[in-house]
């Protein structure tokens, strides 16, 4: 097999590079074995395999013909109120529910109808909806012709992915209290907001100790470094065992204790993990809520749960610690809509955040005073997570803030679609997606990994040194630190086989360690890519026999 062309020297240069940059690198590898080699008149049999990106290449559709279905509505309400060749007017309240009942049965053969109708039935249900203010809502949204009000989150809409947090991230056993919600262009929005939040209300400060539980996405890394933050960083590493040469992707009790540090001001985890794709246990769950109990609770936690829905019985850190927990979710993984940025931002209305700025020196209080003064004649009563509405705009642009309307509605969508048995059914075929998948990918690779009932599925992190080490002990494990950059192994099989991944390193994970997701390609390409693994640790394997003579 042809061997890269690259140095080590220049392979440890390109492993400086965030795993997503570097990704492209490999694609460009990728696409260069695709290619026609010279003199040949036959395209390469190499098939580039990306599976560096967590997008799915599954959708919802039915939540989708809803959305387009209330479109059909909202637009004959429009055409109701004013008419003029392409012209209309702004949807009418009054009367709305019924307009839409009769547009339901004038229409019984529009897609998603059926569906839609459900929908809007179970807002009145579940949540005792008016019904001519909620289909009002839904009407008004979809067509976008207002400002968002209030800004942070449509009524309606706010209270429907109330109830869709509580079902999918707590376990349909919520904390008592009130949970507000601020509608984000996607989980990636959130962070940003957060970060920027925290900073401008002196919650945090630059060369603050905050706390990253690693492997993380490495946004969490990369943000922290930048000089606007210049966190000090700990890092809570999932480094158990479950035998030799088997990761078991756990937090070891010694680990978690760091976060008994009163200095560390922050943690931020992902959970279910990314990439190891596991979610947090009860053990160490219980563990951090101890240490909020009594050696540090001022500590503020960011959860970013996006992969919850794919482990049954999840509960969120921001289930068992309201008081210090900002939860982060996104729709785009679950239904297949990155490109629609749907994400929220949920804290507790009781928070220790509210509280500590409550705290803050009079210095401080009165420089939010005059930052925050535009908005309110009492701005120290500005709840943080209005706060991070304003900062979102600049605080001068707050009273044109939020997510759009359709965006909004859509969510809002996929949320009661949730609560339907279809949206269930949904729910496990995805699940089972994700693990036949890696089924098959460990089929090809003949790697072994851990057992563990919190196991999402949605990514796999291999680590290929404990994999040596499991296969042919220590000796062939030392054999590769001591002859090859870690990321080797990755540029070798997009170069050879098109195959490509993530470094593990990447997400501050063992530096041999390969993320694969397991949401974007085909079934079977799962097991051709366990299998280009496979044959790239066997010319590795090869190598260390030829080298001891």
């Amino acid at each position: 097999m042809t061997k890269t062309t690259l140095t080590r020297e220049q392979i440890k240069r390109y492993a400086q590079l965030s795993p997503f940059e570097l990704k492209n690198v490999f694609i460009d590898l990728a696409q260069q074995a695709q290619a026609d080699e010279p003199g040949q008149k036959e395209k390469s049999a190499v098939q580039m395999l990306n599976a560096g990106r967590g997008n799915p290449n599954w959708i919802a559709t039915g939540p989708r013909e809803a959305f387009f279905a209330l479109g059909h509505f909202a637009l004959e309400e429009s055409r109701r109120v004013w008419t003029a060749d392409n012209l209309g007017g702004m949807p009418e309240k009054q009367g709305a529910y019924e307009r839409f009942d009769t547009f339901v049965r004038r229409h019984p053969d529009l897609p998603g109808i059926e569906m839609l109708a459900q929908c809007v039935q179970h807002g009145i249900q579940r949540f005792g909806f008016d019904k001519d203010d909620w289909v009002h809502e839904l009407a008004d949204g979809i067509t976008g012709d207002n400002y968002p009000v209030p800004d942070r989150m449509l009524t309606h809409a706010e209270q429907v992915v109330r109830g869709y947090l509580a079902d999918e991230m707590f376990d349909k056993k919520p904390p008592a209290g009130n949970l507000s919600l601020f509608a984000t262009e996607g989980g990636t929005a959130a962070m940003c907001y957060i970060f920027d939040s925290l900073m401008k209300n002196g919650l945090l400060k630059k060369g603050d100790r905050i706390a990253l539980m690693v492997p993380v996405f490495t946004p969490y890394i990369e943000i922290a470094e930048l000089d606007t933050y210049g966190f000090d960083v700990t890092y809570i590493s999932a480094d158990k065992f479950a035998e030799t040469g088997v990761r078991e992707w756990r937090y070891p009790e010694e680990e978690v204790a760091k976060l008994e540090d009163p200095a560390i001001k922050l943690v931020c985890l992902v959970n279910p993990s990314n990439p190891p794709s596991l979610a947090l246990s009860s053990r160490v769950a219980n563990q951090i809520r101890e240490i909020v109990a009594s050696k540090n609770p001022n500590l503020l936690i960011v959860t970013d749960d996006v992969y919850g829905t794919f482990v049954e019985g999840f509960r969120s850190l921001a289930a068992d610690l309201p008081r210090n927990t900002l939860l982060v979710y996104s729709y785009s993984k679950h239904y297949g809509c990155t490109g629609w940025r749907l994400g929220v931002i949920g804290l507790q209305d009781d928070n220790i955040i509210d509280e500590q700025i409550a705290a803050l020196p009079r210095e401080e209080k009165d420089r939010l005073a005059k930052r925050y003064g535009s908005l309110s004649l009492e701005p120290e009563k500005i709840r943080f997570i209005d706060r991070l509405v304003a900062d979102s705009r600049q605080v001068a642009l707050n009273h044109t803030a939020g997510l759009s309307l359709p965006q909004q509605v859509m969510m809002t969508i996929f949320s009661l679609f949730s609560m339907l048995e279809e949206g269930q059914t949904y729910k496990h075929r995805i699940r089972a997606i994700v693990r036949q998948r890696l089924e098959l990918l460990l089929e090809g690779a003949q790697m072994k990994i851990s057992e563990d009932p919190y196991r999402a599925g949605y990514y796999i992190e291999l680590d290929l040194l404990a994999e040596a080490e499991r296969v042919h002990g220590k000796p062939f494990a030392d054999f590769l630190e001591a002859n090859y950059e870690p990321v080797d192994a990755l540029f070798r099989l997009a170069q050879q086989t098109g195959v490509v991944l993530l470094n593990g390193g990447g997400f501050d994970g063992p530096q041999w360690s390969v993320r694969v997701s397991l949401a974007n390609l085909d079934d079977l390409d799962y097991l051709k890519i366990g299998h280009h693994l496979r044959v790239i640790f066997n010319d590795y394997t090869q190598e260390w026999k030829d080298s001891q003579g």
